[in-house]
């Protein structure tokens, strides 16, 4: 994890939309983005598809027509995530790895999400990144990434033990629901004791010199995205 991106200066500007998608009604507010990104589609001809594999976010695809070929993909950010998540840096990264091929293109961003390009291909299951063709497609495409010089000549410095400290300050206490208090109480070691493995990680990889790079970060296999007859994969969050 660096803890600074530069954004190569031929990577094409992403506007950003004044718009809020409410979650009781998510097809206004697409359509509001769909008419500044796609103007010469009709409103009544925007069909939208949900994908439910995400965590976190909730995806869908907008298109026109009986097949999905283009199709404007929009990212709804989850409730409080940007607390886990610095939403100005996943747009430059997302902007650096498109102007090197690895990742698709960002389209906008809104206030609470963003809008990018759909790649057409097949999500991968558990079963299929243990096949050694495939696995090595993925390590050759990780390693391009990690190639990448995103510091313009800067010497990048690790953010990983700020972030891991931020990630630590949020951890709960208690909860208010009595079941889920029980499971925090019973099954998740202590901050005395997270805190302690925490420091022990620090000492002991800050000196092993491991270099510093930009990474994915968020290798689910949804993420990763093969492209049949291509002969390549693109981890299409690209953060």
């Amino acid at each position: 994890m660096a803890n600074y991106i530069h954004v190569p200066e031929e990577a094409p500007a992403v506007p950003k939309i004044d718009v809020t998608l409410d979650e009781r009604d998510y097809r206004a507010g697409a359509l509001r983005l769909i008419k500044e990104l796609r103007p010469s589609w009709r409103p009544a001809e925007v069909n939208i598809k949900f994908f439910t594999d995400g965590i976190t976010n909730k995806l869908m695809g907008c298109y026109v027509g009986g097949a999905m070929r283009d199709v404007v993909l929009v990212r709804i950010y989850g409730n409080r995530t940007e607390l886990l998540v610095d939403r100005e840096s996943e747009v430059k990264s997302f902007r650096t790895l498109h102007a090197h091929r690895c990742a698709p293109r960002l389209y906008c961003t809104f206030n609470n999400g963003l809008c990018y390009e759909f790649l057409q291909g097949a999500a991968l299951e558990p079963e299929h990144i243990r096949t050694p063709p495939l696995s090595r497609l993925i390590a050759r495409q990780l390693a391009k990434y990690h190639a990448i010089h995103a510091h313009n000549g800067w010497q990048p410095q690790s953010d990983l033990w700020l972030k891991m400290g931020s990630y630590f300050s949020l951890l709960p206490s208690h909860f208010e629901d009595p079941e889920k208090n029980r499971r925090l109480s019973a099954d998740v070691p202590g901050r005395r004791q997270l805190g302690q493995e925490l420091l022990w990680l620090q000492q002991s990889l800050s000196g092993l010199g491991s270099p510093v790079v930009l990474c994915h970060n968020d290798l689910l296999c949804k993420n990763i995205i093969y492209q049949q007859g291509s002969g390549e994969y693109t981890p299409p969050q690209g953060v």
